[in-house]
């Protein structure tokens, strides 16, 4: 009787010991890390602005052009997307949404594949991939930069404008 054929992972190699596939378990615990920032910050109404109650600044591009970053939103539209609301976190970003199910089921993919003792492949496939989806995201920033004007009251253009505008 033959052994019956190993089961075929998609763009994975078979590896003798799991520290040989230890990135993949720390991919997966920056996911658990992601998730549970993403749950426990209060998403701003704003639709971006959100990762400032991590103590980090505000965007640049918000303050200095009114014009969102290809970033802007992503961290509100996690928070979103953790809570269900994806029309929301659309609202947030675009590509939020979207982006947080790929890093979750890659993140899982990857746990899975630590316990099976499987390697993901760091071939051209993986690498086109993962390049294809940077673009996307790149563009989609270099769109929305060009078209959407914030008018963030926070913004240096705006503060500038108060200043100098006669007031009633």
């Amino acid at each position: 009787m033959e052994a019956p054929p190993k089961q075929e992972w998609f763009w994975t190699v078979p590896v003798e010991s799991r520290r040989r596939a230890f990135g993949q378990l720390l991919y997966f615990l920056l996911w658990v890390a992601v998730t549970g920032i993403a749950a426990w910050l209060t998403p701003s109404p704003h639709g971006h602005g959100t990762h400032t109650q991590l103590g980090l600044a505000p965007c640049p591009s918000i303050l200095l052009f009114d014009r969102p970053c290809p970033g802007c939103g992503l961290t509100t539209a996690f928070a979103w997307t953790v809570r269900g609301r994806l029309d929301l976190a659309f609202e947030s970003h675009a590509m939020g949404s979207l982006l947080y199910l790929v890093f979750t089921a890659s993140a899982w993919y990857g746990f899975a594949g630590w316990l099976k003792r499987r390697k993901w492949d760091s071939g051209r496939r993986l690498f086109w991939a993962a390049s294809a989806f940077t673009l996307a995201l790149l563009i989609y920033g270099w769109v929305r930069f060009a078209l959407v004007k914030e008018d963030s009251p926070m913004s240096i253009a705006n503060q500038v404008h108060r200043e100098f505008s006669p007031h009633p």
